[in-house]
């Protein structure tokens, strides 16, 4: 597991690599929409963040709480803002084992994404309902609960939940647009499911 120094190394890294890029480059890749000439406003799951250029320092918008994103997030948000070499979202859906390279990622993929899916909305798809509407998700008819989240500007991702009963199991899918490839490397868009997600089930407890 990752530890606190290795998110804030990612980090700096990361924000160094985007520094030496104009701001309107990486806000024209992004999605982003800009303040101030040197501001990006940057909505995240259920929250919204200003991140300042060139030292790509995050802050709440309008002050809200929490303050800024954990570094897990921060580090994902300045790699979505490295990429963009693929063509906007265009519509095909794949798996996460579609992705190329994601193969040695997909146990961390199932631990973190798939297997709380499951455990937590398998038997009460409805609570995914109602957690699904506090974050923007739009209902898409499949299973027995389905909804289009825009985590990110460019990243569409559908989530699927088939409820188990004495019979079958729950089931469980997560769905990305093909070109999210160009934005995330496996390993990111592993973490980032498991963001959805577990964002998801806090909102069904909340």
């Amino acid at each position: 597991m990752a530890r606190v120094d290795d998110y804030a190394a990612a980090l700096r890294l990361a924000a160094e690599q985007l520094a030496r890029e104009s701001f309107e480059r990486i806000a024209a890749r992004s999605g982003f929409a800009t303040e101030n000439g040197a501001t990006l406003r940057v909505p995240f799951l259920d929250r919204t963040y200003l991140v300042d250029y060139p030292d790509f320092a995050f802050r709440a918008a309008d002050g809200a709480d929490p303050p800024a994103p954990a570094l897990p997030e921060q580090v994902l948000i300045l790699h979505y803002m490295s990429g963009g070499g693929a063509p906007p979202p265009g519509g095909e859906w794949v798996a996460y084992r579609e992705i190329p390279g994601a193969t040695f990622y997909f146990g961390a993929f199932v631990k973190r994404a798939l297997d709380p899916l499951k455990k937590v909305f398998g038997s009460q798809p409805g609570a995914m309902a109602a957690a699904a509407a506090k974050l923007g998700g739009t209902p898409q008819g499949q299973g027995d609960a389905s909804f289009r989240f825009q985590p990110l500007p460019r990243v569409p991702m559908q989530v699927i939940v088939w409820q188990g009963d004495a019979e079958f199991p729950a089931e469980a899918s997560i769905l990305f647009d093909r070109s999210i490839e160009g934005f995330l490397s496996p390993e990111d868009v592993a973490w980032l499911a498991g963001m959805l997600v577990y964002r998801l089930i806090a909102l069904s407890r909340a």
